[in-house]
């Protein structure tokens, strides 16, 4: 016996701490198509609007900058204008009128002026440039004289020097923020717009993925798709679709009619050599041995039947204590198997019970075959389960040899067999692909992996039932009532 069969078997539920990790191992990361079409989308559009927004601003700049200047420079001229043909007492009122209407301020130049350049950016440095060009060489433009903030343009009147104050945000592009607004609106249309797209492209899709999930099922009335679609390529998807779905139910058809036929067949003629090996074999041992065989293609002809049987039932809820000791109890008192278990009372899964019994029944088995112990040659298993969330894991080991690590992944292989080992007893290789099969229907995952300390250990994850809230209700019902 191994270190861990020696420990009480009530301590050895923590090794189904790593049966969940054996279950998700070779489950990649998923990301559906919807959100991959979307985010690849979203991620053009983001890219084409940034690309716009600088596309926009580099050819905004020039007329910007020509714009700023052709307007400054008409106030200039103008306020010259308007300066050189007046007469002095009309001058006074004329520059009051320009403060009060146009916030136009123009006050006489000293040389003692203090200013500073209002050249801070490329902006204002080319709107400088072509204010010189259209007002003269001389011509200053300033951001604050005399300690006074705001757009100063210094120019001549009949060589009398001037300053001209007017607002500061006739140069300038559009302020950032509003960029920004701009930006977070076009971004949001984007992602609606994606949100559409994504979901017109990939409902096709979902509808395909759908009617393959039902037909890997077996319902194959569940799987049709339209035929009347507008896009060409997804209405000859669906006709191929459907054409296939009718071909396998035509081929599911004829395969249980045949297997009906064959149980038929064969069991007649086996049920009258069975008889006759009674009436005529006169020597006990040799009638023994032939009717062990009778039994054995009896029992090989169950095992297909039951690999191939397309059962597909509503999931129900199973007691999994009842289902194990059913399974052990029809595995019999046979010394050369001893069974311990370990599950919490009241654990109820959804499946089909008589299923879930076959699985536990295959699963014995196979131990009781293949699963001795080299030394005691007695195939010691333990059954334990945990409730976990949504799930039910259970964990069946042996403590046997165990099997090649590269044969794990083939044990549930149809006719497969590992080393001779664990091949000395007769089958036919259908049992646990009988239990995967099984597993899979009722929505569970089934993985096999060698035990740390020898043996094979089948790890087996089953959905878990919501509460029956009926019996929670009587259960309180009980517990509040008073006592006779």
């Amino acid at each position: 016996m191994s270190d861990e069969s020696r420990v009480p078997f009530e301590t050895q539920p923590q090794a189904l701490e790593t049966a969940p990790a054996a279950l998700e191992r070779r489950r990649p990361r998923e990301l559906s198509l919807f959100w991959r079409t979307f985010f690849l989308l979203a991620l053009l559009l983001l890219g084409c609007i940034v690309a716009w927004l600088q596309t926009f601003r580099a050819l905004e700049f020039e007329p910007r900058a020509l714009q700023s200047a052709q307007q400054l420079a008409s106030l200039v001229n103008l306020s010259r204008a308007a300066l050189v043909h007046s007469d002095s007492i009309a001058r006074v009122s004329l520059v009051k009128t320009l403060a009060d209407e146009e916030g136009l301020r123009i006050a006489p130049r000293e040389p003692t002026d203090t200013y500073r350049v209002y050249e801070t950016d490329s902006l204002s440095r080319r709107v400088a440039d072509l204010l010189r060009v259209r007002l003269g060489a001389d011509t200053l433009v300033a951001r604050e004289v005399n300690g006074a903030p705001g757009l100063w343009i210094g120019f001549t009147i009949e060589e009398d020097p001037y300053w001209l104050l007017t607002d500061p945000s006739r140069i300038g592009l559009v302020a950032g923020t509003t960029w920004l607004i701009w930006l977070a609106i076009a971004a949001v249309l984007s992602m609606a717009g994606a949100a559409v797209i994504a979901g017109l492209i990939n409902r096709p899709l979902k509808k395909l993925s759908f009617a393959a999930s039902r037909l890997r099922e077996g319902d194959f009335l569940a799987s049709q798709l339209s035929e009347a679609v507008a896009t060409s390529e997804i209405r000859e998807v669906n006709i191929g679709f459907n054409r296939m779905a009718q071909r396998l139910s035509k081929i599911e058809q004829d395969r249980a009619l045949m297997l009906a036929g064959i149980s038929h067949d064969l069991r007649t003629p086996l049920a009258r050599l069975r008889l006759e090996t009674e009436m005529s074999v006169d020597d006990p041992q040799a009638r023994e041995h032939m009717a062990a065989d009778i039994e054995q293609v009896n029992a090989i002809i169950d095992k297909f039947l039951d690999y191939a049987r397309p059962e597909h039932n509503e999931p129900q809820r199973v007691s999994l204590n009842d289902v194990v000791e059913s399974a052990i109890f029809a595995m019999g008192n046979d010394p050369s198997l001893q069974v311990s278990t370990n599950i919490p009372p009241d654990t109820v899964v959804m499946g089909d019970e008589v299923e879930l019994q076959r699985v536990f029944s295959n699963l014995l088995e196979n131990a009781q075959r293949y699963g001795k112990d080299p030394d005691t040659h007695i195939a010691t298993v333990e059954i334990a389960a945990k409730a976990k969330e949504d799930a039910v894991l259970v964990k069946l080991r042996d403590h046997g040899v165990g099997v090649s690590p590269d044969m794990l992944e083939q044990l549930t292989q149809p006719f497969f067999r590992g080393n001779a080992s664990r091949t000395s007893a007769t089958g036919t290789g259908l049992g646990l692909a009988i239990v995967e099969r099984a597993i899979n229907r009722m929505g569970g995952r089934f993985v096999l992996a060698n035990s740390s300390t020898g043996g094979l250990a089948a790890h087996i994850k089953l959905v878990r039932a919501a509460p029956d809230k009926t019996k929670e209700k009587d259960r309180e019902r009980n517990s509040t009532a008073p006592a006779a």
